[in-house]
């Protein structure tokens, strides 16, 4: 169990060398405020790939210590996300982040069959928060890659988010499926798609893990409501991992964790031959920040 993002940087500080990340369209000031943060704690180095000039008056406006970061010219944001995933596929760089370009443009040349990074499993993505009144990291998953997955695809964002857990100590996460009620209902798909999840789960199908599913968030959020309830898991007021119905309402609880709720959070697309920093374009530093020491801690384990 890992309690907040201070002791997640801890662990990922004692794991080993920095590692090199391809920034794609870099001239933004709160991409570049992140970057320079990684740099000074020795995160990772950059190849920031974007307008040149643009980069280098952020750099000087700001007193970033950047001045020796490698940059690439490309202001077209398509070029520079084809030139990024050629660096990757060239061992030039470790992972991808994103800056001020539209997430379809990069996520083009990532999912490209011929010169992409697929590695032929489904990628999702996996959000990590800090919730004030919660008392460990809880993961949300998907919340920006798979619009309406299939129970299938739901298997395998499950065991994408399980594996970057396991590689973080975690012995066994528990996963929530989410649904409006614990109770199977045949007009609510997601209910269906949960049972038959935990099913998986039960029959070795699906590993590495507790599933628990289908499951209403109070139930999952407070043991006290599930006891009220008469709902007995190993995953109520416990939980690791919330899988979500779809990717909306993913996206909405994430938005409702930050912004109601004071959450901070990280986060990446894994499923991907690398971990790509992936977060919204009017993020904080803050968030980028984090989500670069997550995706750096991912890379590293990737490649032993």
């Amino acid at each position: 169990m890992i309690r907040n993002f201070d002791e997640l940087i801890e662990k990922i500080y004692s794991g080993g060398a920095k590692k090199t990340v391809a920034v794609v369209a870099a001239h933004e000031e709160h991409t570049l405020e992140a970057v320079d943060l990684a740099c000074k704690n020795n995160i990772a180095d950059p190849i920031l790939i974007g307008d040149g000039e643009k980069i280098r008056e952020l750099i000087d406006a700001h007193g970033f210590q950047l001045k020796d970061a490698e940059i690439l010219e490309e202001k077209d944001d398509s070029e520079a996300a084809k030139a990024a995933v050629a660096m990757v596929k060239n061992g030039n760089a470790d992972f991808l982040m994103k800056g001020r370009l539209q997430t379809a443009d990069l996520l083009r040349e990532v999912v490209n069959k011929e010169r992409g990074l697929h590695t032929g499993s489904v990628m999702s993505h996996f959000g990590i928060f800090e919730l004030p009144n919660y008392h460990k990291l809880l993961v949300l998953t998907d919340a920006g890659m798979l619009p309406c997955p299939d129970a299938n695809e739901k298997a395998q964002i499950i065991a994408n988010a399980v594996k970057v857990l396991r590689d973080l100590g975690y012995e066994c996460p528990k996963v929530a499926a989410l649904a409006a009620a614990e109770l199977v209902n045949k007009k609510m798909q997601e209910s269906i798609d949960a049972d038959l999840l935990k099913k998986m789960n039960q029959d070795g199908r699906l590993t590495g893990c507790i599933v628990e599913g289908p499951i209403s968030f109070d139930l999952m959020f407070s043991a006290e409501s599930a006891k009220i309830k008469g709902y007995e898991s190993p995953v109520t007021g416990d939980a690791d991992i919330l899988l979500m119905p779809n990717m909306t309402s993913g996206n909405i609880l994430a938005k409702a964790f930050q912004y109601v709720g004071g959450a901070k959070m990280a986060g990446m697309i894994v499923g991907a031959k690398v971990p790509i920093v992936l977060v919204s374009r009017g993020s904080a530093a803050q968030e980028k920040y984090l989500s670069m020491v997550l995706s750096a801690a991912a890379a590293q384990k990737q490649q032993h």
